[in-house]
């Protein structure tokens, strides 16, 4: 991954330039992680109840939405 730096006058570094490509995928990527962390901690706190998938995936949706 080719990266860039955005530096101070002292060389630190304060931001990263990446490609619009490798971005993409690192967001799909901790979208993906989020999905398993969701599942994960689902399962743990499992009562047995059900719902259908379509409120499911509504609930996750929303949940999504509100961290944005």
């Amino acid at each position: 991954m080719r990266t860039q730096f955005i530096t101070d006058n002292n060389g630190n570094k304060l931001a990263v330039i990446l490609p619009i490509k490798q971005y993409n995928k690192m967001i799909e990527e901790l979208e993906d992680l989020e999905d398993v962390r969701l599942y994960d901690e689902a399962k743990k706190n499992d009562t047995g109840e059900r719902i259908p998938m379509d409120e499911a995936f509504k609930a996750i949706e929303a949940k999504r939405k509100n961290k944005e």
